[in-house]
């Protein structure tokens, strides 16, 4: 199949050829080695208003290089694909000073976890549903313009993909209460249940410290929108969380408390 990465008139909305559109006009770079599936899903993406532009790319090599000649503001790339895979493509982005957004888009669910590792936007299964790849666009739209919140979720919330009896689904980060480590893993706790994901403590409280999650125990990194109560009885602290009581460690009680102090607590994901 051709290798060369297209960016001919017909992949450019006519109505949004002037840049005058309405609405975020978003560029995109669909990758995918399988020519059907590249058709497929580039046609699917021009027949939604809020994209403009659509290229396509064969490769990951061939995907840097339309990177290379211009704009794009999300690629949508196949995860398993020859020489430099969706995944490595990724951690390439990554490094961009002005990066893309990232949606995989991928027959496989094995890659989920990984994918919250290189902050992918959001992960679609194929075959690949029209709403379900509109829903994928919002989350592109909710993250390249925050703003007034959008449905279903806050523009800056964050989803973590989970596996459950064999299945991939996803959690918004707002709906976490806590996590706790086990070993190079954390187990998310939610209103619902909780999730094993292959994540460490300290990645999460590194990337999650401007979202109100703060460590209280070596083993333990907590929302503060979610904290009810907090107790001292005895000289020791903990933190209520509706029915789950949390004990805080002398080590992290200063801390907790500034951070309390600091500024007023958003209420939990709305």
């Amino acid at each position: 199949m051709a290798g060369a990465p297209s960016a001919d008139p017909e992949n450019v909305r006519p109505q949004d050829a002037d840049g005058g559109a309405a609405g975020p006009a978003l560029r995109a770079l669909v990758v995918d080695d399988e020519a059907p599936a590249l058709e497929e899903l580039s046609w699917l993406l021009r027949q939604d208003t809020r994209v403009r532009e659509v290229r396509t790319a064969s490769s990951g090599a061939d995907a840097l290089r339309a990177l290379d000649a211009g704009d794009v503001d999300v690629v949508f790339s196949d995860i398993s694909m020859p020489g430099l895979d969706g995944m490595e493509l990724a951690r390439v982005i990554a490094r961009f000073s002005q990066r893309p957004q990232v949606v995989f888009v991928t027959a496989h669910d094995k890659h989920a976890v990984d994918a919250f590792a290189v902050e992918a936007t959001d992960y679609v299964m194929k075959p690949v549903r029209a709403d379900r790849l509109a829903e994928a666009v919002r989350r592109v739209v909710a993250a390249r313009e925050p703003g007034p919140p959008l449905p279903r979720t806050e523009p800056d919330d964050e989803t973590i993909p989970v596996e459950l009896a064999g299945v991939t689904r996803f959690v918004a980060r707002s709906q976490i209460r806590y996590a706790q480590a086990q070993g190079d893993y954390a187990r998310l706790h939610t209103d619902t249940g909780s999730h094993l994901v292959r994540i460490p403590l300290s990645t999460l409280e590194e990337r999650w410290a401007t979202a109100g999650f703060v460590r209280i125990h070596r083993s333990t990194l907590v929302s503060l929108p979610h904290v009810r109560e907090v107790r001292m009885e005895h000289g020791r602290c903990s933190v209520v969380l509706d029915d789950v009581e949390l004990q805080v460690s002398r080590r992290h009680t200063r801390e907790l408390r500034d951070r309390l102090l600091r500024a007023p607590r958003p209420a939990p994901g709305t």
